[in-house]
């Protein structure tokens, strides 16, 4: 009798792939959206996606394509972890990596917003002083607001102090973060939204330049909802 014969795709393989899908030309026109081309082969999240499809859920090539350091080779990373084998250290080691915000923002959107650390991390990440690290304690507020279904206000409630004191970092990466975080909050309910405002205008009333774009924008927002 025959044993079934599992073919299992290695890290290399993966990596081959990327590198036959690289586009300078999308570099270039990522890199004018603020996108780091440091290891960036401008290969599309669609193009992503359809790999991540064919790997599906492998912690073992998630964690060696992460090792790359190859922007998309991260991207994909996150998209084929298994979130319920991600640690809270394994969490921390790949936000002190980000060096991109689009990295940042699909791992925390797509990966770390799904594990039982989201809410622990947010809170710490978002009072740290390196920049990506600190954008995805925002980023994990924002995005915890839309997929988490299950979760009470209060501990929505709980990230309004830690956005007042985000708010005043004028850093490009971390304000829009903080604005993003404080939308996605506010558009969760009714409750939520009132609340919301109301920091808003707190915000607003701190000046500055970051504060007042922070607050004015999420209020314009926040009005029309």
């Amino acid at each position: 009798m025959v044993k079934n014969m599992v073919k299992t795709i290695e890290c290399r393989d993966v990596v081959s792939e990327l590198q036959g899908l690289a586009n300078p030309r999308n570099v270039e026109g990522m890199t004018r959206y603020g996108i780091n081309p440091k290891g960036t082969l401008g290969v599309s999240i669609p193009a992503l996606n359809k790999i991540a499809g064919k790997i599906g859920k492998d912690h073992a090539i998630a964690i060696e394509l992460w090792a790359t350091g190859i922007h998309e080779a991260r991207i994909l990373a996150s998209f084929v972890e298994d979130q319920s084998l991600v640690t809270p250290e394994q969490m921390d080691r790949w936000a002190e990596d980000f060096d991109s915000w689009d990295v940042c923002d699909q791992v925390c959107s797509k990966l770390f917003d799904r594990t039982p650390y989201a809410f622990s991390k947010a809170r710490k990440w978002s009072t740290r002083d390196e920049e990506f690290v600190k954008r995805a304690g925002f980023v994990l507020m924002a995005a915890m607001s839309v997929h988490d279904k299950k979760t009470g206000d209060g501990e929505f409630v709980k990230f309004f102090p830690l956005i007042k004191e985000g708010a005043t970092d004028e850093r490009n990466f971390v304000k829009k973060a903080v604005n993003w975080a404080l939308r996605q909050i506010g558009k969760r309910n009714v409750f939520l939204k009132e609340r919301a405002i109301e920091v808003a205008g707190e915000i607003v009333a701190m000046g500055g330049k970051a504060p007042r774009w922070i607050g004015r924008d999420a209020l314009r927002e926040l009005s029309k909802f």
